[in-house]
């Protein structure tokens, strides 16, 4: 397997969660999306889409949207489990990952900022003010949808959940944002940090990471 990856991309970071997690070998391709080689021909024959993740398969099959590419995952390699079985706990987990796959990423990610720059004319500190903003509202809602409990999301193994909210805040530290409001959320982190797995997958340990 061949992950397209950024380093900074927080959809990226779930996926090299999930596939170290699982165990799953692969190679890493860097895709800088600052240098715009998302938006080279190359690339788009790779990904229509212009973004990261894709994971090729090598096979021929390519994937994208890393949401998708976790669902295959959890599917193609059950083990460890991503989601729990239960039909409940199962949509609770989704949702909560959700708030941060289709809530804050959206209007959070470098194509936004660039808009906002581009036609806005948006400063350094109106395009903080934005990213700010949005994640402070996703993670209110977010924080109020976990449980009371000790270490991961849901459950004693980090899931889908933990993942997708692990590398929000990595952009939310990058941002500045005050996650003392958010004590269940900053305890998920901590908690999925403390997994080597996790760990390694962080923007920071990845080959195209950038001094900042």
């Amino acid at each position: 397997m061949k992950l397209y990856s950024y380093w900074r991309s927080t959809t990226t970071y779930r996926v090299r969660a999930a596939l170290n997690l699982k165990g799953v070998a692969y190679d890493m391709e860097p895709v800088d999306l600052t240098a715009g080689v998302q938006r080279s021909g190359d690339y788009r024959a790779v990904n229509p889409a212009q973004g990261v993740p894709a994971l090729d398969l090598g096979d021929g099959v390519i994937l994208t949207q890393s949401m998708a590419i976790l669902d295959y995952l959890e599917v193609r390699y059950p083990e460890p489990a991503l989601l729990p079985q239960d039909p409940l706990m199962r949509a609770k987990v989704q949702a909560a990952a959700h708030v941060v796959a289709l809530d804050i990423h959206p209007v959070n990610n470098l194509r936004v900022i660039g808009q906002l720059k581009s036609r806005f004319e948006a400063d350094t500190d109106q395009v903080q003010d934005w990213m700010q903003y949005w994640m402070n509202e996703g993670f209110t809602a977010l924080e109020a949808l976990l449980p009371n409990r000790d270490g991961f999301a849901f459950d004693d193994t980090p899931g889908l959940a933990d993942l997708c909210i692990t590398s929000q805040v990595y952009n939310a530290r990058r941002w500045g944002v005050d996650l003392t409001q958010f004590p269940k959320i900053a305890r998920i982190e901590m908690a999925c940090l403390a997994v080597p797995a996790i760990a390694d997958a962080h923007p920071d340990q990845q080959p195209d990471a950038k001094v900042h």
